[in-house]
């Protein structure tokens, strides 16, 4: 792998980690545009933890709280929250990585993940009142009902193409929480999501089913680097839209891929 690509892929984990395009079907439609091979596993883990890292860096108030309270509630809510995705991760894994990944399918989840940022921004709206956000849900008013719901609704996104942060807020800012709830509740399950998955690379490397790429320091280096920053901007930028109830602007964009997608299978056959 050349540092150029690295650069790239670094920039492609760290925006769409976050921003709710979906990470998982921009990697596919980067590697049939570019005509990539999936990136090397090594180099995958390194750019997952990039993204923590920016994680970590941009709320590591809220995050060091909690890590001084282990045994909180919210640490139960979490759990819970976690809980489909990891259910739905070992039953489906096999069957998401063959059965899921066709332009279809693909199109299909763009098609869904505008749609959820729509509801997003709805529900956003509808928190307000003369501009005045009249939310009163606070931390403690979390249910575990609540953490159910939207842990499902990140098991909705393992197909790729369906928005991870986008199903997540959809269902967080519809159970009725204020923005700055939701955004650090699906950011602490994000942490969780992204240790679990790079975990989960790590262990088929140490049991041997994969083999340890040969990436070089160099690009894996970059990787980390410009994932970690790019993903910090990313966050940012997410809060920013978040505020402002304009995350249907990227409804927009994932529909346009979405329809490219489609036009491209049925007329122009350059990619799909």
């Amino acid at each position: 792998m050349s540092v150029w690509q690295a650069i790239l892929l670094g920039i492609v984990q760290g925006i769409t980690e976050f921003l709710p395009v979906s990470s998982s079907g921009h990697l596919v439609v980067l590697q049939r545009v570019f005509g990539m091979d999936e990136p090397a596993l090594t180099f995958d883990i390194v750019v997952h933890l990039g993204s923590l890292v920016s994680i970590f860096v941009f709320f590591w108030k809220d995050i060091w709280a909690l890590i001084k309270r282990p045994f909180s509630r919210m640490t139960g809510l979490l759990i819970v929250a976690t809980v489909p995705v990891v259910i739905t991760g070992f039953f489906a894994r096999d069957f998401v990585e063959n059965q899921l990944r066709s332009p279809w399918v693909l199109a299909v989840a763009f098609t869904v993940t505008g749609f959820l940022l729509v509801a997003a921004d709805y529900f956003t709206n509808n928190g307000k009142r003369d501009g005045i956000n009249v939310r009163k849900r606070v931390d403690r008013d979390i249910t575990f009902a609540d953490a159910a719901i939207i842990g499902c609704m990140q098991a909705l996104a393992v197909p790729p193409g369906i928005s991870r942060s986008g199903a997540t807020l959809a269902g967080a800012l519809g159970r009725g929480f204020n923005r700055e709830i939701a955004t650090r509740f699906i950011f602490f399950m994000a942490i969780i999501a992204i240790a679990g998955a790079g975990a989960l690379e790590a262990s088929e490397l140490v049991r041997g089913n994969v083999t340890v790429d040969a990436v070089g320091f160099a690009p894996l280096m970059v990787g980390f680097l410009v994932s970690a920053a790019v993903g910090y901007l990313a966050i940012s930028l997410l809060l920013k839209l978040l505020k402002a109830a304009k995350l249907r602007y990227f409804s927009f964009y994932v529909w346009a891929l979405a329809i490219f997608i489609l036009l491209d299978m049925a007329v122009l056959n350059l990619f799909f």
